[in-house]
């Protein structure tokens, strides 16, 4: 269909995708009302679906935002209750292995805990370097360092961003895992102040190319994910996904 286009070649098939960089946020939180995993996706406005569905493609239902093409997704929750969710790993290296976004649509489909899917990603070839972010409605989590030129690694960190175990100092990747490290740390913190949190600079960003699409919180206790927008909530669950469409005004950009 798309003759000798190597490039469209690599994004239908989703191995060795031409590099993408975005940024991301993330945290995990355990305290009352948890387990959560909330999530910021920063990314180009002109490039990303817009789409989150429910599927049914083999036994397990998942909830899942969309990326094309067909089948990858940037974060998700399947039936049993395991949350993924990716953010770039920060490092250039390119390799022979697949999109990630294809990955954490397979580990939905086949994983039903975070032990199961730590070791579905560790074993499966990345073509950039990414992050996975995992939960489970017993708590379990885990952060995986992902990458074509390094070993797997795991960690139990609860916060995650845009690099890996080596962070330069005052990037702003650093300084947002820092910003949210301290949130988590912070007695006084609720479930709704984490949120809150991601809403205001430097975790949220009005930056052309790097603007944050939509927020994300998922309750996998409760089978439910709120996508979020300033100004809007939209609840979502497997016994109630609710078909509709909704444009937000993002206003005028930093450059």
């Amino acid at each position: 269909m798309v003759g000798d286009d190597d490039i469209a070649h690599c994004i239908l098939s989703h191995y060795r995708p031409p590099p993408i960089v975005h940024g991301c946020s993330q945290a995990i939180w355990l305290g009352d009302d948890g387990p959560a995993l909330i999530r910021n996706y920063d990314y180009p406005l002109d490039i990303v679906s817009g789409r989150f569905e429910l599927t049914s493609w083999s036994r397990r239902k998942v909830i899942a935002a969309a990326q094309r093409p067909w089948g990858g997704c940037l974060d998700g929750m399947n039936d049993e209750g395991l949350v993924v969710s990716l953010t770039h790993g920060g490092g250039k290296a390119q390799g022979l292995g697949f999109s990630i976004i294809l990955m954490l649509r397979y580990v939905l489909e086949t994983c039903s805990c975070v032990d199961e899917a730590v070791i579905a990603l560790s074993r499966i070839p990345v073509a950039q370097s990414q992050n996975a972010v995992l939960l489970d409605r017993a708590g379990r989590h885990a952060t995986l360092f992902l990458g074509p030129d390094r070993t797997p690694a795991c960690s139990q960190a609860l916060t995650c961003t845009n690099h890996q175990e080596v962070e330069i100092p005052q990037s702003n990747s650093a300084i947002r895992q820092k910003v949210l490290a301290g949130a988590i740390d912070d007695d006084a913190t609720t479930l709704p102040a984490l949120v809150s949190q991601f809403f205001e600079p430097p975790l949220y960003s009005r930056r052309t190319g790097f603007t944050t699409v939509y927020s994300a919180v998922y309750r996998p206790r409760e089978q439910r994910v709120e996508y979020l927008w300033p100004g809007k909530n939209w609840n979502q669950s497997f016994t109630r996904f609710d078909e509709a469409t909704y444009t937000h005004d993002y206003g005028e950009l930093i450059g």
